[in-house]
């Protein structure tokens, strides 16, 4: 992208918020009903891949929600001047595995926000390092990249590129995992997440209000899918997934999970061949 960069709110780079929760055995089976049959083979004992995305989540009253319903002011966030956010990507370090029942302190910092203009308009990335921690020790350390962008343009049904992507030759694959996220999965897994995003299960909202085409998919949920996808290639788990957004998935159309030949390159596709989000892996030991 042509665009010119700046640095804005150096003050929040470093600042670190801390939360803690508990793996408890409802909040698996919760997960376990909204993922089955789509989730790598563990011991009962070892909590689901992909389940710290529903650990320590930003909690607001209903008078501290945005008009997008997620909180408008968090301590843990910088007050970035632009509406709509968007999980971008980020990468994933496996240490251990959460156990059913461990207390978790997860331990998050600003690593980086940048400031970007270009064709495409004003556009702010806030990176965020989270770290979570049993009483083993450090289980997950992750990077979230959080993107936000103007506001919808009024009269524009799709905002610039948010749009589903164009169709895009099928890659080979070795395994293939057919999903339809309903819009009653989606708002399982926004209840689950305690995510207020409206994007998810408000279509008025999602179409008029931010142009999107119908409700959009969690990019943590596709990310989750992924993640167990790679780890049931084979023995062990990914040591690192990194994971990018590239289009909104948009619910009550097919999505499929994909792993390539090499098993290491894995991406969610529409049924038009459209890939929503990409991920890699490095393997791990079980």
């Amino acid at each position: 992208m042509d665009a010119t960069e700046q640095k804005p709110f150096a003050e929040w780079i470093g600042r670190q918020s801390e939360s803690f929760d508990v793996v408890s055995e409802r909040l698996i089976k919760s997960f376990r009903a909204i993922f089955e049959p789509h989730l790598a083979p563990l011991p009962a004992a070892i909590a689901p891949l992909g389940i710290h995305w529903c650990l320590s989540p930003a909690v607001a009253g209903m008078d501290q929600l945005g008009a997008d319903g997620h909180p408008a002011k968090s301590l843990s966030l910088p007050p970035v001047p632009l509406p709509r956010r968007m999980w971008a990507g980020g990468e994933l370090q496996v240490h251990d595995h959460l156990h059913v029942g461990d207390k978790v302190r997860k331990v998050s910092t600003i690593l980086d926000i940048v400031r970007k203009h270009g064709r495409s308009g004003e556009l702010w990335f806030v990176a965020v390092g989270h770290a979570y921690h049993s009483d083993r020790g450090l289980a997950l350390s992750e990077r979230q990249d959080i993107v936000y962008r103007e506001a919808a343009v009024s009269g524009n049904s799709v905002p610039r590129n948010t749009s589903s992507a164009e169709p895009t030759m099928t890659r080979p694959a070795a395994q293939v995992w057919s999903v339809v996220p309903s819009s009653t999965l989606l708002f399982r897994y926004s209840a689950i997440t305690f995510n207020g995003h409206r994007i998810h299960y408000d279509l008025p909202y999602a179409t008029e209000a931010e142009g999107y085409e119908g409700l959009v998919v969690h990019g943590p949920l596709q990310a989750t899918l992924l993640l167990n996808l790679a780890a049931s290639q084979g023995v062990g788990i990914p040591l690192t997934f990194r994971y990018r957004g590239i289009a909104p998935a948009i619910a009550d159309r097919e999505l499929t999970v994909r792993a390539g030949v090499d098993g290491q390159r894995l991406w969610t596709q529409g049924g038009s061949g459209a890939v929503h989000m990409e991920a890699d892996i490095d393997r791990g030991v079980a």
